[in-house]
Parts: structure tokens; sequence; C-alpha cells
């Protein structure tokens, strides 16, 4: 398959939260809430986008010390799990365009996989109920890898489960660091718009190969 601006490839690696899932405002919504609780009535931009990339352990280390807050690790994280859970079982929908394209792609022979920095007890029940888990072949967590996504090894890792090599793939993904972290992989990359990280929108749009607002413009 050839997308203008990417060639041809047979591959294509997916971000969920912000890019496929339209889910990044619940979130913001949710360190909001927890943090306000904590006495903090305003959350920092660039909280969200230094949090992004991270898995759960690493973002209530990361909160913890940022805050001073006086809480574990182990309490913040049952906290946010516990409102999580409910949202991606009954809530969670995908962006325009997203399940048409990943249909496109599938019935043009593309083999798809996940990268994500999420939990599995999150983004799988997420994926059924916006029916998109027929369409991968493959996942791959960051808590798998030695190093998060501002490096390559979790597109790298996901490749290897399709059984394709890295130089086949394109990777979606929505923040500056992770775009960046495939980018000096070798993968080709689209920078797909969101709302919670539009600050690095000009950042996004320079290193990515393609920088698309909506799915719908490769539909």
């Amino acid at each position: 398959m050839i997308i203008k601006g990417l060639g041809e490839f047979s591959a294509a690696v997916f971000d969920l939260d912000g890019t496929l899932f339209d889910s990044m405002g619940f979130w913001h919504h949710i360190d909001e809430w927890f943090l306000k609780k904590m006495g903090i009535d305003e959350v920092p931009g660039d909280y969200l986008l230094a949090i992004a990339h991270l898995g759960a352990e690493e973002t209530a280390k990361y909160t913890r010390e940022r805050f001073n807050l006086d809480i574990s690790s182990e309490d913040m994280m049952k906290c946010w799990f516990n409102k999580a859970l409910e949202f991606y079982h009954n809530e969670v929908t995908l962006k325009p365009g997203a399940y048409e394209l990943l249909c496109r792609l599938r019935d043009a022979g593309i083999r798809l996989a996940v990268a994500t920095a999420s939990d599995p007890r999150l983004y799988l029940p997420g994926m059924k109920r916006t029916g998109i888990e027929e369409f991968f072949g493959a996942i791959a967590d960051v808590n798998e890898c030695a190093r998060k996504k501002g490096f390559p090894d979790v597109y790298s890792l996901a490749c290897s489960r399709l059984g394709v090599p890295d130089s086949e793939a394109v990777v979606f993904e929505d923040i500056y660091i992770a775009v960046r972290g495939a980018k000096d992989g070798g993968f080709r990359t689209v920078g797909v718009y969101d709302e919670t990280s539009g600050r690095d929108t000009d950042r996004i749009k320079e290193t990515a190969d393609l920088f698309i607002r909506s799915f719908d413009e490769l539909l």
C-alpha cells in the first residue's frame, strides 16, 4: 500500500491513547481530579506532555516527586486505575476515521500492531469496546522494553512479532517524544493531532514524515 508522503509499506504500528483512542481528555480529567484531591488546583501544561509516554509506575513516581506528594505510588496508581477501568469498559471511543482506516489497511493486506504504554487491563477492554481488537496481529507494551517511547524499542518489538522488518513499517503516534523516538529508529512516522499535545504540533510536523489532524485525511 502507498500513502502519499510515506511511500510503500507492509505494516503499520499504532499507539492507542491519543492516537486511535479519543481518550486523552479523560486522562486530563483524572489528572485534574487527583491533583485537586492533593491540594493542587491547576495542572501545569507541561505535566501532561511529560507523562504521556510513561507507564503507570513511572508516571506515579514522576508525579510524587514533582509535586512532593505524601502518598505511595501504589495508592496513587490504584486511585487512577479504578476510575480508568470504568472508562475503558464503558465510555472510550475512537477518533473520527480511525475504524475506517484500519479496515482499509487490513483490506489492503497491511499487517497491523499496537505499541502502547497503557495497562492491558485498560486497553484490552477498550479495544474490545471499540471493535478494533480483530485488526491487530501483535501488541507490544513499553513495560516489556528496557527503554520507553523516546526510543524505537517498542515499535521494533511490535514489528518482530508481526514478522516484518522495521524498514517496512509506518508508526502512528500523537506525541512528539514518541514520533521522535520512532523516527530516530528509522521508522517512517505519521504524527496524529491530539488537543492535549497541541503545544507540540509544530515539532511533530517538523519531525514526522506526515502530519494529520484527522484520519479522514487518509481515507
